[in-house]
Formats: structure tokens, C-alpha cells, sequence
């Protein structure tokens, strides 16, 4: 092992016991399991990736639960509306806990999975 690929595996070792002591990440076991790709930051720091494209291929499509954008328009400026918001849940999947044993991968032999979002 070069000198090089001896520092690409502490950052990566310290990564994945940095995002497990923060709770980022937890050892689970899982028949669900995706490559991960560890990538190094501008800063010197690593970023950890995890490339979800089998999983994606499995899901099913969800439909849309939001009414069509003119609808909804007409509605709140029917309504004379004052206020609006916007939340973006698009990942919130992460969060939930039923689903975390999709989002599993393993690093070094032992398998992790998101504990919260990314």
C-alpha cells in the first residue's frame, strides 16, 4: 500500500467514525446495500457519497400529492392569502425509520446505515 492510499484510509476511517460518534450513521444489518464513495473536499476534508442508483431502479414511483400549480394559485388568491411558506421535505425520507434499512452500505466489512438526513 503507497503512502498515498495509507492517508485516503485514515480520512476515510476517521470519516466514517467521525459520522457514527455525531449519530450521522449507525452499524445495522441490512439485505439492502449500496457502494459508497468516499471523495476528498477542497479543504482536505472527505465527503462521504453513496451511490443510490440500484435502490433507485427497485423503487416504485410516488405520485405527486401536490394539486396542480394553477389550482393551488387560484385557491390562495381566491382566499385573499397573506401568508405562504415553503418546506422542502424532498429528502425527509432519511428520517424515517422504516426506510433506513434501504439506504445501508457498507464500508470495511461492517454495514451502516442513515440515521438522519444527510
Amino acid at each position: 500500500m503507497t503512502e498515498e492510499e495509507k492517508n485516503v484510509a485514515y480520512f476515510q476511517l476517521n470519516l466514517i467514525h467521525r459520522l457514527e460518534t455525531q449519530g450521522v450513521i449507525s452499524k445495522t444489518r441490512s439485505p439492502f446495500n449500496s457502494p459508497i464513495w468516499p471523495v476528498p473536499k477542497s479543504d482536505g476534508d472527505w465527503w462521504l457519497t453513496v451511490d443510490y442508483r440500484g435502490l433507485n431502479e427497485v423503487t416504485p414511483p410516488l405520485s405527486a400529492a401536490v394539486p396542480d400549480m394553477l389550482e393551488l394559485q387560484y385557491e390562495l388568491e381566491s382566499k385573499a392569502a397573506k401568508w405562504y411558506a415553503t418546506t422542502d421535505i424532498a429528502n425527509a425520507f432519511f428520517s424515517a425509520a422504516e426506510c433506513r434499512p434501504q439506504f445501508a452500505f457498507t464500508w470495511r466489512g461492517i454495514q451502516y446505515t442513515q440515521n438522519q438526513l444527510p
